[in-house]
């Protein structure tokens, strides 16, 4: 009666549970590894992006002081604006070379000009891109064109009539600046954000103004 019952009765070996504790295992680990490299990757792209977005802002211009407009005579229209600009975080210098002046003094850069740094000019009415700028260093500086940390330069869109650039009148052509005119400057860097200037030409034009 014992070995009717009994005599089919299959057992499992010490080898065949290894092997299936192995195999578990190896897929465990295979599992894990996939999960490692996952977080890794993800890890390395968000800190490029950290890395990324740092050298951005440390590329980013801001303005110092305030913006001062002149005009070509009181009463009159703007000829002129400038304003100061230094790095902010004290980061990746900016390289300010200046435009090359358009022969036909349009106040606009030349088509040939090699200047990195752009002014735009937006109002209502218009968009006049590559203005003709000049840079001057304030303070300590090294000498060069290069926008540092702890340096600050002047910007100055337009020049007296007759100079090289022409002033701004001569870029805005039939729109030109004058009383309560909103207007934006937009100056733009080969990296970094762009630094906007908006301002609003008061009721009556002096020959020298700090826009608000």
């Amino acid at each position: 009666m014992y070995n009717k019952y009994f005599k089919h009765e299959k057992g499992i070996t010490g080898l065949e549970t290894a092997i299936i504790l192995i195999a578990f295992v190896v897929v465990a680990a295979v599992f894990a590894y996939t999960a490692l490299s996952a977080g890794l990757f993800s890890t390395q792209k968000a800190q490029e992006a950290v890395y990324s977005g740092l050298k951005e802002a440390q590329s980013t211009l801001e303005l110092r002081g305030g913006v001062i407009a002149t005009a070509n005579e009181s009463g009159g229209v703007v000829k002129q604006i400038s304003f100061i600009v230094a790095n902010v975080l004290g980061g990746e210098a900016v390289d300010f070379t200046e435009p090359t002046a358009d022969s036909a003094n349009t106040g606009r850069a030349d088509s040939t000009s090699t200047n990195k740094v752009v002014i735009n000019y937006i109002d209502a009415n218009q968009t006049v891109k590559d203005l003709y700028w000049e840079a001057v260093a304030l303070g300590t500086t090294n000498g060069n064109d290069l926008l540092e940390a702890n340096e600050k330069f002047q910007i100055t869109i337009g020049a007296d009539t007759g100079d090289a650039g022409g002033d701004l009148m001569n870029a805005l052509a039939g729109n030109l600046l004058d009383i309560n005119t909103t207007f934006t400057l937009e100056v733009l860097t080969p990296s970094g954000a762009v630094l906007v200037i908006e301002r609003t030409t008061p009721a009556y034009i002096n020959q020298k103004m700090n826009l608000r």
